[in-house]
């Protein structure tokens, strides 16, 4: 078992206006085998956390931890936070010109694993992924994400998932932009990766419709930068009736973040 712990985690950013703190203080374990869902309204600081961990270098940690079976997630590059077993499924993927789907996977995988995956078995298992993906196999010749709709684009996030199994996966916001259908073939994929055990799962979102696919086993309530609440699944259906306004008020809801860190 591999855990993930996020301890008093305060991260800010740079604005116009001048540094904005955006967690102030946030806590949280995961460990693999484990469904941890996130949800809060815009500007509560969700995607921040995500990003965070992940390494961009426009968010600033000024006080707090991360670690991966103790080892400091903070001290490494994200490509070694790659390597770790963290991954990022992103809100809004970016296009890759001038790199095909199929260079792009084995070389990731590749270097995540630290060898090349034999051709026959990795084009095997690429195949038999898009098509539970129901990703056209016409795919793997494009460039990564290039014209591609929004939907294709969370569909791939969801087979590098699979792909590369990693111990941790963030997903944020996996389900905006999604039709109905679409979403069942993404949390199809999501619960296959989860199925054998040896992945945690940390999923970020505003709403409580992808839970009914993806089942999480803890839900924590992100207000202002802060967890403010933390449940079972039971809290996510009381989000679904109650929305968020109760938090809001308690935080201060003037004291919202001027700048959306969804």
């Amino acid at each position: 078992m591999s855990t993930l712990e996020i301890k008093d985690l305060h991260v800010s950013i740079e604005t116009e206006q001048g540094t904005k703190e955006i967690l102030k203080g946030v806590s949280l374990t995961i460990r693999t085998g484990e469904t941890h869902a996130i949800m809060g309204p815009n500007g509560s600081g969700k995607s921040t956390l995500a990003s965070t961990i992940a390494g961009h270098p426009r968010y600033n940690v000024t006080s707090g931890t991360i670690t991966l079976d103790g080892e400091d997630v903070l001290e490494m590059s994200v490509d070694e936070r790659a390597r770790a077993g963290v991954f990022l499924a992103m809100q809004y993927p970016v296009e890759v010109p001038g790199v095909s789907m199929t260079n792009f996977l084995r070389t990731a995988k590749t270097a995540i694993d630290g060898e090349a995956p034999k051709l026959r078995t990795w084009t095997k298992d690429v195949k038999a992924a898009m098509e539970q993906l129901r990703i056209d196999a016409d795919f793997a010749q494009r460039n990564v994400n290039e014209g591609f709709s929004g939907g294709e684009k969370k569909r791939v996030e969801i087979l590098q998932l699979e792909l590369f199994k990693p111990k941790f996966a963030i997903l944020d916001e996996t389900d905006s932009g999604l039709d109905v259908d679409a979403l069942k073939v993404v949390s199809e994929g999501v619960n296959r990766a989860h199925a054998e055990g040896k992945m945690g799962t940390l999923l970020i979102t505003h709403y409580t419709r992808i839970l009914r696919y993806i089942k999480p086993d803890f839900v924590h309530v992100f207000v202002d930068g802060q967890v403010v609440e933390e449940g079972g699944p039971e809290l996510a259906d009381r989000l679904e009736e109650e929305g968020y306004d109760r938090y809001a008020k308690g935080a201060g809801a003037a004291a919202a973040p001027a700048v959306a860190q969804a």
